[in-house]
Parts: C-alpha cells; sequence; structure tokens
C-alpha cells in the first residue's frame, strides 16, 4: 500500500442501481470492520461497459491502492449480455495488470433475470453478499501488497 490509510474507489454502473448499489452497502459495512479507516470513494457510470476504463484512470492516479467495480448485466433481449459481462472482466483484470493496483469485479451476470419483485429482491440481497466478499478480497490483497512491500524493504535493509 502506497499510504497510510487506504483509500478504495467503488464504480457503481446505474443500469439496475436499486440492485448495485446494494453491493456498496455490503462493501462499506465489511470494510469498516475489516479495514477500518480507510477511505472508500464512490463512482457513478452509466452501464458496465464505463467500468474498465473508468477503473484504468483512477488507478493510474497513483492514489487508489484498490478498485472495485460493481454492476449487473442482464439479457436486454437486443444483445448477447454475456459478451458484454466478459469484456467487463477482462477489461477490468486488464487494468489491475496495467496498473498495478487491483481490480475487483462485483459484476454479476444472471443467467435468467426477469424484473419481478421476487428475483429483485434476490439479487439485491445477494449483492450486499457480494459486496461484503469483495471487502473482505480487498483486505486480504492489500494484506498481501503490504507483506510484500516489507519484506523487499528487508531485503534491502
Amino acid at each position: 500500500m502506497t499510504h497510510k490509510t487506504p483509500r478504495i474507489a467503488f464504480i457503481k454502473a446505474r443500469w439496475h442501481s436499486d440492485v448495485v448499489d446494494r453491493a456498496y452497502d455490503g462493501f462499506l459495512a465489511e470494510q469498516q470492520r475489516l479495514i477500518p479507516g480507510a477511505e472508500v470513494v464512490a463512482y457513478d457510470v452509466p452501464g458496465a461497459f464505463e467500468m474498465p476504463l473508468l477503473a484504468k484512470k483512477l488507478a493510474q492516479t497513483g492514489t487508489y491502492d484498490a478498485v472495485v467495480a460493481a454492476a449487473l448485466v442482464v439479457d436486454g433481449g437486443i444483445y448477447r449480455h454475456d459478451f458484454v459481462a466478459a469484456a467487463v472482466v477482462n477489461g477490468l483484470m486488464t487494468a489491475g495488470l496495467e496498473t498495478g493496483v487491483p481490480c475487483f469485479s462485483v459484476s454479476l451476470t444472471p443467467h435468467n433475470y426477469q424484473e419481478t419483485e421476487l428475483l429483485t429482491g434476490f439479487y439485491r440481497d445477494h449483492f450486499v453478499k457480494k459486496g461484503a466478499e469483495a471487502a473482505n478480497a480487498v483486505h486480504q490483497v492489500l494484506e498481501l501488497d503490504a507483506r510484500i512491500a516489507a519484506e523487499g524493504r528487508a531485503e534491502v535493509a
């Protein structure tokens, strides 16, 4: 980590924001427990497809220790949503590899999503869990980064 207090960017796609925002809620609750004092800055984008580029731009600033991106990519009946989902996850992975800043995905692509109260309620609850899982992953990776940095300093000394 490059900062005394970790800074984490959280990107939220606005499509299905009533579901996606629950990932942010779950992330914040778990982050406060696992990474107390961390600064989390939220950014909104129109949809999932816009997340990788913003993730890369945020990572390149050097001010974030991690970037998390959340979206619900559903079959709109016009295009193959699985291609969009794959492009998003691949883009986030590439952003992390190119910048050295870990990028995490809370982007889900349900096989059959219909906007019924039952399914929407299920995904709202599920996104809280996925957000908490992302906070746990960020915590583990930041701890690992700190360990690697400490080992590197020990070898130099």
